[in-house]
């Protein structure tokens, strides 16, 4: 009975929602599509590795800057008004780039194309927010997260519809993005109420968890890497755009594979022993991986397994920061760790571009490697300086999007704590995390 119970909760929540995560899969599905595209022609129109590099640090650049001003947007004209516009932009940005082969006009579009997409994740994250209740909250992340995932590993196979040397892929990417704002516009869903609420300064998060912060800036060193420079990497140790796909899409469906084994077993033996041994393994894995030439499906065997340690660890350092926070602080760190985040993808990829320029191909998996070596030193370093925290005070392992909402689809959560978190004003966020930083730091001086 509890699991028919569960199967029919699990029914009512994607039925109450079917068409904004359809239109979400459609989404995801372009912006999977586009990044390995827009890579692999940047190469036919002779950008050089390092122009396209800091082209597509163009998209992290605008998801910053996206999730911090669309909440705010959002607010004063709606959800509805907001999201169509912004489906709009990221329509229209990606056939500019078809219209103009210019470097600066590409980053430009870029930028547009992340601050797009980061309005669509706010706006999609806070309906699904509305719709669900205490009860379902789980379940739809659960089914959020694979649909974001799946569409972006998808999305990656599309490359194999057309040559990326014309013009359909990026008609395909525009058409995508626009059908997926019908099902969501012509729905019956009722726009719900928005409250910004207020994020907490990366001084103060660091001061609450050094690792959870350092880990994710490196971590977004090494995704900006994998999803700016995945593509161009491949076609310059001669792949072709078949096997391009699947290198791409391997990266991805390791990660989503891994993601929730390695969660489940941080619940078990904590948080800062799993970071540490994932960075460990993945750090050699990387540079393993630049040493061996591999053929047929063992390449995508080993990418599977280097996207599966590198992909969760957004998650992973986000569950540790949780783990010190209330509810109401997690909601004001989720922004702060996407800024964190953000910043560390827009250095990563032309980082890596310059050196795969310099030390050759190579580069791509050893600029990787040695961010998740840093992370695991620091996590090591940090052993020694805090005790980790209890077992028994952890919370549960949460898959989460790099976007400021998605926190408040926690399971954890109840509705009352996300509206609290809501009504806080500035002053009593960065004083509740003041009080938090000095009550750990007193602890970590005790002998």
């Amino acid at each position: 009975m509890i699991g028919m119970a569960g199967e029919s909760d699990m029914f009512k929540v994607v039925s109450n929602c079917w068409a904004l995560l359809l239109g979400m899969a459609l989404i995801m599905l372009g912006n999977g599509l586009q990044g390995s595209l827009l890579g692999l022609r940047a190469s036919i129109e002779g950008f050089g590795i390092s122009v396209t590099g800091l082209v597509m640090s163009g998209y992290f650049i605008g998801l910053v800057i996206g999730s911090a001003i669309v909440p705010k947007v959002v607010q004063r004209v709606g959800h509805i008004r907001t999201f169509g516009a912004l489906a709009s932009l990221a329509s229209t940005s990606i056939l500019v780039h078809l219209a103009v082969a210019d470097p600066w006009v590409w980053w430009g579009m870029r930028v547009a194309t992340g601050f797009a997409y980061a309005g669509l994740y706010v706006v999609a994250e806070s309906w699904l927010n509305d719709m669900a209740e205490n009860e379902t909250r789980g379940q739809l992340l659960s089914v959020y997260m694979l649909i974001s995932l799946g569409g972006m590993a998808g999305g990656q196979f599309l490359l194999n519809i057309a040559s990326p040397e014309g013009f359909e892929l990026f008609i395909l990417i525009s058409v995508l993005i626009s059908i997926a704002v019908i099902p969501i516009l012509v729905s019956a869903s009722i726009a719900p109420a928005y409250e910004t609420t207020e994020s907490v300064s990366i001084r103060q998060l660091f001061s609450v968890s050094p690792l959870g912060v350092f880990g994710m800036f490196a971590t977004g060193v090494a995704q900006g890497n994998i999803f700016g420079i995945g593509a161009v990497y491949a076609t310059t140790i001669g792949l072709d755009v078949t096997e391009i796909s699947f290198f791409m899409g391997s990266l991805i469906v390791g990660g989503f594979l891994l993601q929730y084994p390695i969660g489940w077993v941080s619940d078990i033996f904590g948080r800062r022993k799993i970071i540490i041994l994932t960075c460990s393994v993945g750090a050699v894995m990387f540079i393993g991986t630049s040493t061996l030439t591999l053929e047929g499906w063992m390449i995508y065997a080993r990418i599977a397994m280097v996207g599966g340690l590198c992909l969760p660890l957004y998650s992973l350092c986000a569950s540790h920061t949780n783990d010190y926070l209330s509810p109401g602080q997690m909601v004001a760190a989720s922004g702060t760790l996407v800024l964190i985040n953000g910043l560390g993808a827009s250095i990563g990829s032309p980082a890596t571009a310059f050196a795969i320029d310099i030390f050759g191909p190579q580069a791509f998996f050893q600029i990787n490697g040695a961010a998740l070596a840093l992370i695991c030193v620091f996590a090591l370093w940090r052993s020694t300086q805090r005790q980790a925290i209890a077992l028994e005070d952890q919370g549960d392992f949460v898959a989460m999007a790099p976007t400021p909402i998605s926190a408040a689809l926690n399971p954890d959560f109840e509705l009352e704590d996300i509206e609290a978190a809501a009504s806080a004003d500035k002053e009593t966020v960065q004083a509740s995390f003041a009080e938090l930083a000095e009550d750990l730091n007193s602890e970590d001086e005790t002998p």
